[in-house]
């Protein structure tokens, strides 16, 4: 199917230059049957050397860096195409072959030579750039589809890198309080719903409005509060202006995964600062939560924060900065990024 479509474009290409070629040279000579004529025995041998060029000599030399064999060939080959196109005109067409000179050089003599090389030397150039012109533009949305292909996969991955087993613990959570037909069972129920709802349909939109990620972080943490209950202690900021701030789905969120995953192990209170502040073009995201167990360190290669550092790097970059740092038992996180 694709190399039909580029024979397609390629005959395009060829009718398009043929069709001008006539239509200049018969108003040049005022002699429209002469061009057709001429065109009609040239236009073969100018396809034949520019796809000998196109296919065979740079791939096989340029490519390889082999460029006095390019030139060597390319110079037989002009020549050989100038020996079959002067002979096919002189045999086929008129045997004034140079009529541009009226007479005063000789056709066969080096001025001629020259001129039809260049000539040609001019058709090889301009399918050449158009050739690779249009190859580097489709490399480029190739590498483009590769790169969102990419974050797709790796957005997929991610998202299931936030431990299913946090919803088998919030649904051993929502039994035990039916059991105990305790209130709190519908809030859960609604809670968990919600957070559900997110991961699996609103993070497969590209960008989400900042208040509504915000939204499914609080949803997050109640959740895990109703799980762990006065151990944690947690507060949410908002600085400047972010009514109209969008993100990427799940940007934040690992990071506070992190934070309840490693920041209750072996310690009785978890205390958890997250904060959103616009400063002009930028978002700054700091979250800061104490630890007790030194052997923590680990979280800094864990898998949900190197897939986010992957996305970053992928959506912003070099635009970016991410510092992570432990600190006298306090875990903090610096995020900032483009709006």
């Amino acid at each position: 199917m694709q190399r039909t479509i580029k024979r397609k474009y390629h005959l395009y290409f060829w009718i398009i230059y043929f069709s001008f070629n006539v239509i200049r040279w018969g108003s040049y000579f005022n002699d429209y049957w002469y061009s057709l004529k001429s065109n009609l025995v040239e236009f073969p041998l100018h396809i034949i050397l520019v796809y000998f060029n196109i296919y065979y000599l740079v791939p096989k030399f340029i490519f390889k860096r082999k460029y006095v064999h390019y030139v060597l060939f390319l110079c037989i080959s002009l020549g050989v195409h100038y020996m079959l196109r002067s002979g096919l005109n002189l045999l086929l067409v008129t045997e004034d072959i140079w009529p541009e000179v009226e007479g005063r050089l000789d056709p066969f003599g080096f001025n001629h030579i020259v001129a039809v090389a260049i000539g040609e030397l001019y058709v090889v150039g301009l399918t050449s750039a158009i050739k690779y012109t249009v190859d580097f533009l489709i490399m480029q949305n190739k590498n483009r589809d590769l790169s969102e292909l990419q974050y797709k996969t790796e957005l997929k991955y991610l998202k299931a890198q936030i431990q299913p087993h946090f919803f088998f613990n919030t649904l051993n959570s929502l039994y035990a309080l039916t059991i105990k037909k305790s209130d709190l069972a519908p809030n859960l129920v609604l809670k968990l719903s919600n957070f559900m709802r997110y991961v699996i349909y609103d993070t497969s939109k590209k960008k989400l409005p900042l208040l509504q990620e915000i939204d499914h972080i609080d949803n997050y943490i109640e959740l895990e509060k109703m799980r762990y209950g006065d151990r944690v202690d947690s507060r949410v900021d908002i600085n400047g202006n972010i009514d109209d701030v969008k993100v990427v789905p799940m940007l934040f969120l690992p990071f506070i995964e992190n934070a309840f995953k490693h920041g209750l192990r072996n310690n009785d209170r978890m205390e958890l600062l997250i904060s959103f502040e616009r400063f002009e073009n930028e978002l700054i995201f700091i979250s800061k939560n104490n630890y007790e167990d030194e052997s923590e360190t680990k979280r800094l290669n864990g898998i949900g924060i190197k897939n986010v550092k992957r996305r970053l790097e992928i959506l912003y970059p070099k635009k970016y900065t991410l510092n992570i740092a432990q600190k006298n038992n306090e875990y903090s996180i610096l995020l900032k990024i483009p709006i």
